[in-house]
């Protein structure tokens, strides 16, 4: 037995906080960044055909301004990890969240589509740094029993997001008189929507003065007496303090001062830890899990079902997503993390098959026939359940705890930033495709998440019940 792979002396897989509740209300705030990413992925739907018809663009233009800030995010998680290397976690929640408020505003008040576009990058930009330091923070402040739990918070968050900008976003439309270009406080009810989350925003902001910095930040910049305070708090006293300090300082300085180049492996590509983290962003985003809350509404009323019904299927598609979350949450430190994604990728495959099958019939009177249709509503659900209670929340479990503390914060970077990217690609051309072949497209999808399947298998290894300092 290696090193690595012995216990820590301090009994860190054994520790057990006092006040368990105080390390969960610690984990729900640094996962409000995760929050305000959901909130703004079903915001955006909603105000998508009032955009459309202001601005008066087609639908190649208006998923380039739906998909512009998934740009922003990309940026945001690439650069989010050497500003919370050299600055801390907390300060870099506290900028993310001043620059959302900032977009949120700019977002309500636009003068012309180029500006809502600009300040849809800014908000993305902020997303993007609260993804990266949010799994990151939770992971390095978790003990080891209870961190596949507390990570799954991000995951948990987004989907609460958007559940709750849904209801918002109904209860705006339907103060609007039903039109989302109806007049409300002075504004267009689109305006009101993309406005009121200035309100998670500035909620981010103040949770963030209400935790405490990572311990293992504060170890890299010599504040020990702080870091074992902070350790006692979210591990319990049981912990032989002293040693966790000093695991945590020799596992970061095992290797020099990270910089980029500590990413890379041979011939200039990235270590494989971070090729596996960038692969399981991209199959997390490839398997088309987010055309169901950016296009829900859009895609439902494509096949004849009508306005009303469409809202009702995607908050049913929320709910699910949320119920899904939870059975998560619940086994991920049960069962692991590598059987919880291996069920979810042959869940997604069936429910993505179905899909592709139901939309391969020709529509009648603009509709789908009795039977497909049916089959596509089911599936649609069956799908985001098992997305929802896999890779929704695995994948930001696996990147909060997978790679070695001293290049933990700019390998998930970098890992975000190519989940950003595979999201924005998504977004951009599902318009295009679903013009081109409905079913073709969920075929592509289907085939994405069969490959997931020996992706898992081969290169994605257990980490649960590992401290921290055993990674890598």
């Amino acid at each position: 037995m290696t090193s690595a792979e012995k216990a820590p002396a301090s009994g860190a897989r054994e520790a057990h906080p006092e006040h368990l509740a105080h390390v969960v209300f610690i984990a729900a705030a640094a996962a409000m960044g995760g929050f305000l990413f959901g909130y703004d992925s079903a915001v955006i739907n909603g105000a998508v055909e009032a955009i459309r018809d202001r601005y008066d663009i087609g639908s190649a233009t208006l998923a380039q301004v739906i998909a512009i800030a998934l740009i922003g995010c990309a940026i945001g998680a690439a650069t989010a990890g050497r500003i919370a290397d050299r600055i801390g976690r907390i300060r870099c929640m506290q900028i993310a969240s001043i620059l959302f408020t900032i977009s949120a505003i700019g977002s309500a008040l636009p003068f012309s589509l180029y500006d809502l576009a600009f300040w849809r990058i800014v908000g993305g930009f902020a997303i993007g740094m609260a993804s990266v330091i949010g799994p990151a923070y939770i992971a390095e402040v978790a003990p080891a029993a209870y961190r596949g739990r507390l990570g799954s918070f991000q995951q948990a968050a987004i989907v609460v997001g958007i559940a709750v900008s849904q209801l918002v976003n109904y209860a705006i439309l339907n103060a609007a008189g039903g039109n989302q270009r109806g007049e409300l406080m002075g504004l267009e009810a689109w305006q009101v929507m993309l406005g009121v989350m200035v309100i998670p925003a500035i909620l981010y902001g103040l949770l963030s003065f209400a935790i405490p910095e990572s311990p293992r930040y504060l170890v890299e910049v010599g504040k020990d007496a702080r870091a074992r305070e902070v350790l006692e708090e979210v591990e319990g006293k049981n912990v032989d303090l002293d040693a966790r300090v000093e695991e945590i300082r020799i596992a970061m300085h095992r290797e020099e001062k990270p910089t980029f180049k500590d990413l890379l492996g041979g011939s200039f590509l990235f270590k494989p830890i971070v090729w596996i983290g960038i692969g399981l962003s991209v199959f997390q985003q490839f398997v088309g899990i987010n055309v169901a809350f950016y296009y829900s509404a859009t895609l439902w009323q494509s096949v004849g079902v009508n306005p009303a019904a469409s809202f009702l299927y995607s908050f049913t598609t929320s709910i699910i997503n949320i119920v899904g979350t939870v059975i998560a949450m619940i086994f991920v430190d049960r069962i692991g993390r590598k059987p919880l994604a291996l069920i979810g990728s042959v869940g997604m495959v069936v429910g993505l098959a179905l899909e592709a099958w139901a939309f391969s019939f020709d529509l009648v009177d603009g509709k789908l026939p009795s039977t497909p249709g049916w089959v596509a509503l089911v599936a649609a659900h069956l799908f985001v359940l098992f997305f929802a209670l896999s890779w929704g929340v695995v994948v930001w479990v696996l990147l909060g705890e997978m790679f070695p503390n001293r290049i933990r914060a700019a390998a998930l970077g970098v890992a975000a930033s190519a989940q950003w990217i595979a999201n924005w690609a998504i977004t951009a051309t599902f318009p295009s495709l679903a013009d081109w072949n409905l079913s073709g497209t969920y075929i592509i999808y289907t085939v994405f998440a069969a490959l997931s399947i020996p992706f898992v298998l081969k290169f994605v290894k257990e980490t649960k019940g590992k401290a921290l300092e055993e990674m890598g």
